[in-house]
C-alpha cells in the first residue's frame, strides 16, 4: 500500500543551528529519500513564496503567500511503498521535522 508521508515544519526550527548541524539533518532527510520503499518525494519551496487560490461567493481570489499564519508549515512529502500503517509510522518517526517540533501526517494514497 502506498502512503503519502505529509511533513509540517515549525517555522524557525532551523533558526540558530550551525551550518554543521543543517547538513547533519538535510543528510538525514536524504537517507530517507535513499530509502527503497520511498517512490518519490520532494522538499518545498518556503510558505512566503505560495500563491493561494480561492473561489469565495464563486468569484476567484488569488493571493501571494500563505493564506493565514499558522504553527506549523507544509514543507514538503514523502510517498512511501509500505506493507502497513505500522511500517510507514516507523519511517515518519525518523522525519527530522518530528523533532523539531513539527509534524508528520501518514495518509494512504487512495487509488482506484
Amino acid at each position: 500500500m502506498r502512503y503519502a508521508l505529509l511533513i509540517a515544519e515549525r517555522p524557525g526550527a532551523y533558526d540558530g543551528l550551525t551550518a554543521a548541524e543543517r547538513e547533519a539533518i538535510t543528510a538525514e532527510y536524504l537517507a530517507l529519500r535513499a530509502d527503497p520503499r520511498v517512490v518519490g518525494g520532494e522538499r518545498l519551496a518556503p510558505a512566503d513564496t505560495a500563491t493561494t487560490v480561492r473561489a469565495p461567493d464563486g468569484d476567484v481570489l488569488v493571493t501571494d503567500g500563505p493564506f493565514a499564519e499558522t504553527k506549523e508549515v507544509f514543507g514538503g512529502f514523502y510517498l512511501l511503498e509500505a506493507g502497513d500503517l505500522d511500517e510507514a509510522l516507523d519511517l515518519a518517526e525518523r522525519i527530522p521535522a518530528v523533532r523539531m517540533g513539527g509534524a508528520v501526517e501518514v495518509r494512504p494514497v487512495d487509488r482506484p
